[in-house]
C-alpha cells in the first residue's frame, strides 16, 4: 500500500512536499493552528505543530502566538538545513544514501504498472536514472519531491519553520535543533525496502487527488482541528508500521526525552515540529502527559 502524498507533505521535515494544488489548500480568515505549553514554576515549553511549505502569503499566525513568539527566549526545529549552503546537506544524504551496493534499477523498485508513472516524474525532476540507481530508495522518494511541491505551489520559504527561523535570528535569539541533519536521513535510511517502496509510491499519486488531500489537511491545521490531522495522519500511517514506528513515535519519544530534560533549566522556549507529530494517541503531548508532566493547550 502506498504511502499518500499528503502524509509525506505534512509529515516530512523536507521535510518537511498541478498546478492548481495550492488553490484548494485555505486557511481561514482567522487562523489559530494548535499551540500547547507545558510548564512548571520557572519553565515554559511552547509546543507548536507546523506545516514545512505552504503557498505564497499563507496567513497562519494569531495574535495568541504571536505573544507565545515573543516571550520565547530561544526556538527549536525539528533539523536546521542551511539553505544558504546546501552542499553539506546534499553531500550527507548521498553518503547515507548510496552506501549500500547491488541496488536494483530504480524502475524495478515499484509495480510494473507504476514504472511509466515513475520514469514521467523522473524525467520532470531532471535527475540522470543513472544517478537514481545508485540511490536507495528513501533518496529517490525525497529526491522526486521539489518537482511535486513546485508544481503544487508549495515554497519551503513561505513555510512556518523558515518565518519563525528569521523571526527569531532577528531578534538575536538562539536557533537549536531536536536531530542533526544524519540523524534525521538515518530514519530513513533504517526503513524496510517496503516502507522505502511506499514512500516512492506516494509521490506519484494524481495531481487532483494530492490536491485534495493537501487542502483538507491545510484547512483543518489553519483551525486547529488536531482530531481531523490525526485522523487522516494515522490513516496514511495504517499503510506502513515500520514508518510509524521509525518516523512518527520513536522521534516523537526523543524530543519528549529533550522537551523533559529542558523542564531543568529556567527560561521559555518554542519547539516548532510537523503538525502530525503533535496529532493522536503518539502525540509528544500525550508522550508528556504519560511521563507526569503538565501540558495544556492554549491555543
Amino acid at each position: 500500500m502506498g504511502l499518500k502524498f499528503n502524509w509525506i507533505a505534512k509529515g516530512l521535515a523536507a521535510l518537511g512536499l498541478a498546478s492548481a494544488g495550492a488553490g484548494d489548500a485555505r486557511v481561514p480568515s482567522d487562523p489559530k493552528p494548535a499551540l500547547w505549553k507545558v510548564a512548571d514554576k520557572d519553565t515554559t515549553v511552547y509546543l507548536f505543530g507546523t506545516i514545512h511549505l505552504l503557498p505564497q502569503g499563507t496567513r497562519w499566525e494569531s495574535p495568541l502566538f504571536a505573544r507565545a513568539a515573543e516571550e520565547s527566549q530561544g526556538l527549536v526545529v525539528e533539523t536546521i538545513v542551511d539553505t544558504a549552503n546546501p552542499a553539506p546537506f546534499a553531500a550527507t544524504m548521498m553518503r547515507i544514501a548510496t552506501d549500500t551496493p547491488g541496488l536494483p534499477p530504480v524502475l524495478d523498485r515499484v509495480p510494473r504498472d507504476k514504472r511509466a508513472a515513475l520514469a514521467s516524474a523522473i524525467a520532470r525532476a531532471r535527475i540522470s536514472p543513472a544517478a537514481l540507481d545508485r540511490m536507495e530508495t528513501w533518496a529517490v522518494a525525497l529526491s522526486l519531491l521539489g518537482p511535486q511541491f513546485g508544481a503544487m505551489d508549495l515554497k519551503q520559504e513561505e513555510g512556518v519553520e523558515m518565518k519563525l527561523k528569521a523571526r527569531f535570528a532577528a531578534a538575536g535569539k538562539p536557533i537549536g535543533q531536536l536531530e542533526t541533519n544524519e540523524e534525521q536521513l538515518r530514519f530513513f535510511d533504517r526503513l524496510p525496502e517496503s516502507a522505502q517502496q511506499a514512500l516512492l509510491l506516494g509521490t506519484l499519486e494524481s495531481p487532483a487527488e494530492v490536491s485534495k488531500d493537501f487542502g483538507g489537511m491545510l484547512s483543518a491545521w489553519g483551525r486547529g482541528d488536531v482530531a481531523a490531522i490525526a485522523k487522516s495522519f494515522n490513516a496514511e500511517m495504517l499503510g506502513s508500521p515500520a514508518m510509524a514506528e521509525l518516523l512518527l513515535k520513536e522521534r516523537n519519544a526523543n524530543w519528549t526525552r529533550w522537551i523533559e530534560g529542558r523542564m531543568g533549566q529556567p527560561g521559555t522556549v518554542m519547539v516548532a515540529v510537523g503538525a502530525g507529530h503533535l496529532a493522536g494517541a503518539d502525540s509528544v503531548q500525550a508522550m508528556l502527559q504519560k511521563r507526569g508532566l503538565n501540558v495544556t493547550r492554549v491555543q
